[in-house]
């Protein structure tokens, strides 16, 4: 399923949880946001700011204690410079052809962080405002992927491409042509505090919500994934 179904879909179960507007003695929490992410080193020396969303649910403890589960997903787009060593390499190799298209130009990189988690969360809520700790740990998976464009946009599909490999869409050559891909994952942890606005009156539970986490995974140990997502959202 694509990104964009995936928020689709949370953004309906939201509309849904207003519209019923919840209680505060509700046993369950439920929260769906989106930001920008921030990488730290290592992962910055690789790649660079992006957008973020996480949406999450699970059982209130107490009035002030939660488990929360959550997905988190965080773009991670590659810099020039991480970029330009690759290009020099395909280029001296003649991986790219033709030689007018060997440039950063000519790479289409893609690389996303997905993570599940379960947290712990303690929360101290006035009759407007509250602030929020929250922490955990689950399993984290990076995916990278280099394509590049090699065939002209609308060149017929015939027998001899689908020999050499290459797919084809509608009738026509696909126009991408992945040259690497890769996933890694492994355990992490993270932890955060977030701060919180009553929305409405009475005892309606809906809140506004800005929150910074930190999280970390090894990633096999070679270069580690460190990021800290910034989101603004709702919960309830």
């Amino acid at each position: 399923m694509r990104l964009q179904s995936v928020v689709g879909i949370a953004l309906l179960v939201a509309l849904c949880a207003i519209s019923a507007q919840a209680q505060s003695s509700s046993p369950f929490n439920l929260h769906i946001g989106g930001g920008i992410g921030v990488p730290l080193n290592p992962t910055a020396n690789f790649a660079g700011i992006s957008g973020t969303f996480q949406i999450g649910a699970g059982p209130n403890l107490s009035r002030s204690s939660s488990i929360v589960g959550e997905f988190l997903w965080q773009g991670l787009p590659p810099t020039r410079d991480t970029l330009l060593p690759i290009v020099n390499a395909l280029c001296s190799t003649n991986v790219i052809s033709p030689p007018s298209l060997c440039s950063a130009a000519s790479i289409i990189a893609r690389n996303n962080l997905y993570a599940l988690t379960a947290n712990y969360m303690h929360h101290w809520d006035g009759r407007r405002y509250g602030v929020y700790v929250i922490g955990g740990g689950g399993w984290y998976y990076r995916h990278a992927q280099l394509m590049n464009v090699t065939v002209a946009p609308g060149t017929v599909c015939e027998p001899a491409w689908e020999w050499w490999g290459y797919p084809c869409q509608g009738g026509s050559v696909s126009t991408s042509n992945v040259l690497a891909t890769k996933g890694v994952s492994s355990g992490g942890a993270n932890g955060g505090i977030g701060t919180t606005i009553k929305l409405g009156v009475g005892d309606s539970s809906v809140k506004f919500y800005v929150e910074a986490r930190y999280h970390y995974s090894p990633q096999g140990g070679r270069i580690s994934t460190q990021i800290v997502p910034v989101t603004m959202g709702l919960r309830w």
